[in-house]
């Protein structure tokens, strides 16, 4: 008996030690970057010790699984290290997403990965009150329907998202009036329904660059731009060392209206030929010639029309021009920022994929470093990055201090 009091007092006073080890143990776990209580103990600068208290800690919190029994990979020497995961049984965020053709929902675990999603809706009322009520009910019942622990949630919106007030400054593309006040209205549809945790709001792009930074194409980058253009316009996003760079108020990276076309197409903003009027796809669509269509979104049908109609000569030129106008924005944005990495998605994904030599060189021959210092450009790889990277901002405060926000 006294041997186990004892063996139980050793464990605590290790994790006493390792306490403040539990939010980078976890943070490293969720985004893969420590598979096994080898690396955790490396990448901790802890003793083993130390890394088994906090992986066991983790552990019995329901967030992490350790395999105390893993197979030891071929030619391998020596006993294998015990094997670390996400479990999936654990809890999750709830994750919601507004744009111009509707919202989205969805449960989202540890690592990323999306536990359950509710159908999309295909209308958005100009009362943000009103969807947002629609998602949060939506999240709710899947929260019910599955009976998972919620750790809080978090929405990404199709506007630049003013801080401190969580006001959505510009949604341009949705009937919302300039200023509304999504992150209160969130929030006090979160509590309505007696969802636990607190509630986070943010850019959709911003969003989608976190997500992509933490578990998809951007991983590993130092210095991370993401441009990307949805069902309309165009936002962009800053990771600096895995964590947004979003300026004093919330506002930097409003990629969307830097000029590429100083006679182009008037912009919302005011000005003309901005990214947002000239590379999304409602102008890839007016430059194939094609009349857009009600009956799916705007970047489906831009989609499609790569997809299966990239050897028409029109559609091959408003692939060749979106490119163009595209790879000058980027080239102004290397020039400023100095990424070591950029990624794109939405319909920008797809203009990558069907010329990618020509995009590298506009941005190169735009670019103060020439070919010579040329930024990987690379397509993001999730699928519903936008949900993810909610679910991301929700997740923080666990990955910040687990033990504190999960036993509050």
């Amino acid at each position: 008996m006294d041997g186990k009091v004892t063996t139980t007092q050793t464990r605590r006073t290790r994790l006493e030690r390792g306490r403040g080890a539990l939010g980078p143990a976890l943070e490293l776990v969720h985004t893969g970057r420590a598979p096994t209580r080898a690396v955790l103990t490396a990448e901790l600068g802890v003793t083993r010790a130390t890394a088994g208290a906090v992986a066991a800690e983790l552990e019995a919190l329901g967030l992490i699984q350790v395999d105390s029994r893993p197979g030891a990979a071929a030619g391998s020497q020596g006993r294998p290290s015990h094997r670390l995961s996400v479990d999936d049984n654990g809890p999750v965020a709830l994750a919601a997403q507004v744009h111009v053709d509707g919202f989205r929902v969805a449960l989202v675990g540890l690592g990323g990965r999306i536990v359950a999603t509710a159908p999309r809706s295909g209308t958005v009322s100009a009362d943000p009150a009103q969807v947002l009520g629609e998602a949060v009910e939506a999240g709710a019942a899947l929260l019910r329907s599955t009976g998972r622990r919620c750790v809080g949630a978090g929405l990404a919106v199709p506007s630049a998202v003013a801080e401190p007030g969580g006001t959505a400054l510009n949604p341009l593309h949705i009937a919302w009036s300039a200023g509304a006040p999504v992150r209160d209205v969130f929030a006090e549809r979160i509590r309505a329904a007696g969802i636990e945790g607190p509630a986070f709001t943010g850019n959709d792009v911003n969003l989608s660059a976190l997500a992509e930074h933490r578990h998809g194409a951007g991983r590993g980058a130092q210095h991370l731009l993401c441009v990307a253009t949805g069902h309309r316009g165009v936002g962009g996003a800053l990771v600096l060392d895995g964590r947004l760079h979003t300026g004093s108020s919330g506002l930097a990276l409003e990629v969307g209206h830097l000029t590429v076309n100083p006679e182009g197409r008037p912009c919302y903003c005011g000005s003309k030929g901005c990214l947002d009027v000239e590379a999304d796809p409602l102008a890839f669509l007016t430059a194939a010639g094609r009349a857009p269509g009600p009956e799916v979104s705007l970047l489906q049908q831009s989609r499609d029309l790569l997809r299966t109609e990239y050897a028409d000569p029109a559609v091959r030129r408003a692939t060749e021009e979106l490119i163009d106008r595209l790879g000058l924005g980027l080239a102004g944005l290397v020039n400023i920022l100095n990424p070591d990495r950029i990624i794109l998605g939405g319909l920008h994904r797809e203009l990558l994929d069907a010329d990618p030599e020509r995009l590298h060189a506009v941005v190169a021959d735009r670019s103060l470093w020439g070919r010579g210092g040329g930024v990987p450009i690379l397509p993001c790889t999730l699928d519903h990055n936008s949900l993810v990277g909610a679910a991301e901002v929700a997740w923080q405060p666990v990955l910040d201090d687990p033990l504190g926000a999960l036993t509050r």
